[in-house]
């Protein structure tokens, strides 16, 4: 913490989207512990003039160009506001001096370059946006370390996890297993895919999540990507990082031990108590949200996954086990899918279609930096893009 607060100080990146919101629950719960010193969003700038006026914050920042200059003209945000714009404007941010922990929850691979800023800073990283470690795992926690701060699991699962290893050496784990709810379309015919729409799709039926991470869970892609994220996370190898169905979404992974014990992580399904955790850690105090109530009829159900009717999650644990660039390539062909069907631009069954043909053409190879990635994560979109047009003519 600040040597002039007895406060826990937060830099906020992804404001004003689901995680954001709920973190702004968690702060405003926990005022006496945790002060908001800066926010940022990629464009709606009229809601985070709202929480820079809820929060007394004076360090905002927009990504969009054209949204920074409305709400510059607006004057919307309190008295002595500083607005930074851009991605640099967000790599400030992650770098106030006055900050003791930066969570990034921006959408997709945009928080990647604030989110190694903030290490360099030596700020506690708070991580959100799982493409982040998907991209550029070996890099990141290389920064971890070198920083010697904390790296923080915000995922609810990832979270978990965390949570079920404190205190047991790395070699005493044989797997961890995440769980997934199944999504929207779990309970749909497989015949009816075909036809989805983006409103069916985004009908999650335990979750409040983003339109992009919503649709991920109705694929599985989502899983596949949170177990790219835990094998950087936790040290772990491809063969260790397995996926069950749990459609309850209370259960939120098993960790299994050598010896064959497992132990499990239990919450309700709010992101309030992972963020709450990762911000407050190592402490525990009352929560946002009211916990389980077992004297309520509860019941656990675990089903393996079926990989013909999630073949998003099969393409995923394919580009796990190849390492290299092939997780950026996933990631950036499942972006490029979602939007164009989110946009009503291609059919939900397109996704893992362009994923599969993006991995089948892309060269992998093992990246000696970070330029390296990210000239394969752009040659990817390209690719995909390439094959969204052939679908559409």
């Amino acid at each position: 913490m600040s040597p002039t607060s007895s406060k826990k100080r937060i830099v906020l990146l992804g404001a004003t989207g689901s995680i954001g919101e709920n973190t702004l629950r968690v702060i405003a719960a926990h005022r006496d512990r945790l002060e908001l010193v800066g926010i940022a969003a990629r464009a709606n700038h009229r809601r985070l003039a709202e929480i820079a006026r809820q929060f007394g914050v004076r360090h905002a920042g927009i990504f969009d160009n054209g949204a920074l200059a409305e709400a510059r003209a607006a004057a919307a945000f309190p008295p002595g506001s500083r607005l930074y714009g851009g991605l640099n404007g967000l790599i400030e941010l992650a770098q106030l001096p006055e900050a003791d922990l930066v969570l990034v929850a921006v959408v997709g691979t945009t928080g990647l370059r604030p989110a190694l800023a903030a290490l360099a800073a030596r700020k506690h990283l708070a991580l959100a946006s799982k493409e982040i470690l998907v991209l550029a795992g070996k890099f990141v926690m290389a920064a971890a370390r070198a920083s010697g701060v904390r790296l923080l699991p915000v995922d609810s699962e990832h979270n978990a996890v965390f949570q079920c290893l404190e205190g047991h050496a790395a070699a005493a784990v044989r797997r961890i297993v995440l769980t997934a709810s199944g999504g929207a379309l779990r309970d749909l015919p497989a015949a009816a895919l075909a036809r989805v729409t983006p409103a069916d799709a985004l009908k999650h039926p335990n979750w409040a999540m983003g339109p992009k991470v919503t649709v991920d869970s109705a694929t599985l892609a989502n899983k596949g990507l949170e177990l790219m994220e835990a094998l950087w996370l936790f040290g772990l190898r491809p063969e260790q990082c397995q996926a069950v169905l749990h459609p309850q979404s209370i259960v939120h992974c098993l960790v299994e031990f050598a010896d064959g014990a497992m132990l499990a992580q239990l919450a309700p399904p709010s992101m309030t108590f992972p963020i709450q955790h990762a911000l407050l850690y190592p402490e525990r105090v009352p929560g946002a949200d009211a916990p389980i109530d077992l004297q309520k009829l509860l019941t656990l159900d675990f089903r393996p996954v079926d990989e013909t009717r999630y073949p998003c999650l099969r393409l995923a644990r394919a580009a796990l086990s190849a390492g290299g660039v092939a997780p950026a390539a996933f990631n950036a062909a499942n972006e490029v899918a979602v939007a164009t069907f989110l946009a009503g631009r291609a059919p939900f069954l397109a996704i893992p279609e362009v994923i599969d043909k993006t991995l089948q053409a892309h060269s992998n190879f093992e990246p000696a930096d970070l330029d390296a990635v990210l000239e394969a994560d752009l040659a990817a979109r390209r690719t995909a893009q390439s094959f969204i047009a052939s679908l559409k003519s």
